[in-house]
């Protein structure tokens, strides 16, 4: 199965930036600009989780980069 398209129309897709690139201090920002609702929010939260878990699984061994990245948006999902 390929689930590549998953998410498209889903706008808690979109959200993925709040985690993976903001700081915490901006993220309530961003979140009131958008006008985001807490399903939505809560929906892209956890976008960021399972996405940062398959990134640190499949690049844990072969691109510490990646796989640096993917602990930080992990740290960043509990703040």
């Amino acid at each position: 199965m390929d689930f590549g398209c998953l998410g498209l129309g889903e706008p808690a897709v979109d959200l993925l930036p709040a985690w993976y690139v903001l700081p915490d201090t901006a993220r309530d920002v961003f979140r009131d600009v958008l006008g985001v609702d807490d399903a939505t929010w809560a929906r892209g939260r956890g976008w960021a989780l399972s996405i940062a878990l398959m990134e640190l699984r499949h690049y844990r061994e072969t691109n510490p980069v990646m796989a640096t990245i993917a602990r930080h948006v992990l740290g960043e999902l509990t703040v």
